[in-house]
Formats: C-alpha cells, structure tokens, sequence
C-alpha cells in the first residue's frame, strides 16, 4: 500500500498490487478466505454523521488510495474467494501510534485537544483489532468492508478529557494546528485534526463481542492505570 502513496491517487490499482489477489484465484487450491487491511479514511474527513459500511467513498488523496487499496482484491473476488475489507479505526497502544505520541506532552501535562476538538476520533483497542481479524476469519457469513472501531466513537475533545483524566493531567492548553503537524506528521491532518464518526455496524450484526467498547476503561487497562 505505500508503495502507490504519491501526489494524485491513481484511478485503477496498479497491476504489482492486484499481484496477491491475482496469484490466489490462479491457485488449484483457493484459500477460502482473503482478508485485506483497508482504513476508516476510505470516508474521508466527515460531519458528525454516523457511518456505516454502506457509506460512499469520501474524496481526497486517503479515501481514493483506500478505494484502489479495496479495488485491487477484485480478482480473489472474481475467483469466489471471500474477501473481507478491515476498515480499520486510530488503533490505540502505549507501544505505538497516535497514543504512543500523545503519551509524552500528556504526562507533562501539555496535553490538550486538536484543532477545533469537535473532529471525531474512532479507535479501536489493538486486542480487538487481533480478536476481530480471528473473527472475521472464522466467520463465513462476512464478506465485503467492515469497520474495526469501537462502538462509541469520540470527538477530539471527549479524548482529550478522558486521557488526561486517566493520566491525573490537566488539559487546558490546545495544541495548535502547526505543533500537531511538527509532532504527527502526515498523521497529523489524516487521522487526527479531521475526522469521521465511524460505526461497526457490520461486526455488531454478526455478533461480535468487543473486548474494549469504552474509552476510559480501554485506556486504563492500556496504560495500567
């Protein structure tokens, strides 16, 4: 996938990149299943409306290459394979990440909201994101895109809150747009200064049992607090 990260998204996968799906439906023995890590910035940046998997695509750079990223499972597709899209949510550990980064001005207590805070902030517990992927696996009747984020989405500013509750730090200082670029990078515009209220409408259908669905339970067990 960062292989085709450049300027302006290409239309249509390049072919290297159809090159595992294609190889699996020329195979005599098919797996049974693909599942291929996609992301919540299929939608692009949002309102607060909620989200599902039947939302369209959003438009910009992130949303086109989730697209041609999703696209390019096509021919697993064509050859009766299952395939299953993750669309996968800010995925929160201490050991990598947004949270990761955030952890240093938080414990400081210079931690403070983004942008405007109003932005939402979709996150799954990286436990779940290993229980959901063995679920998706097991589970014959998913096909298609589903969304790996939590069930109770938050705006930047319900996190901000929240994190620094569990840290016992103030957050009264934001943290201006250029400090979160310097300190995020590209990250920065995707996935934390704009946002997308994101729904896993599809897991809860099925069934699936989240280990973590809460912020600040989730943070507590994560940070050990």
């Amino acid at each position: 996938m960062v292989e085709i990260l450049q300027a302006t998204a290409p239309r249509q996968p390049h072919p290297r990149h159809r090159l595992i799906s294609e190889t699996l439906a020329s195979l005599d023995n098919k797996p049974r299943v693909l599942v291929c890590a996609s992301a919540i910035g299929y939608y692009g940046a949002r309102d607060d409306t909620e989200l599902d998997e039947t939302a369209p695509c959003g438009e910009g750079f992130l949303p086109e290459l989730c697209m041609l990223w999703e696209r390019a499972c096509q021919p697993a597709r064509d050859a009766d394979i299952r395939v299953v899209n993750m669309r996968i949510g800010v995925v929160l550990s201490p050991k990598g990440g947004a949270l990761k980064k955030m952890l240093p001005p938080f414990k400081l207590g210079a931690g403070g909201i983004l942008g405007t805070g109003r932005q939402y902030f979709s996150w799954i517990a990286l436990d779940d994101v290993i229980h959901a992927t063995k679920f998706l696996l097991n589970n014959e009747a998913i096909s298609g895109p589903v969304n790996l984020v939590a069930p109770q989405p938050v705006t930047n500013r319900e996190f901000t809150k929240t994190l620094g509750s569990v840290l016992s730090r103030p957050t009264i200082f934001p943290m201006p747009t250029f400090a979160a670029r310097l300190a995020f990078g590209e990250m920065a515009d995707a996935l934390l200064l704009t946002g997308a209220r994101v729904s896993p409408k599809v897991l809860a259908d099925q069934g699936y049992d989240f280990l973590h669905p809460s912020l600040e339970p989730t943070l507590r067990y994560l940070l050990e607090k």
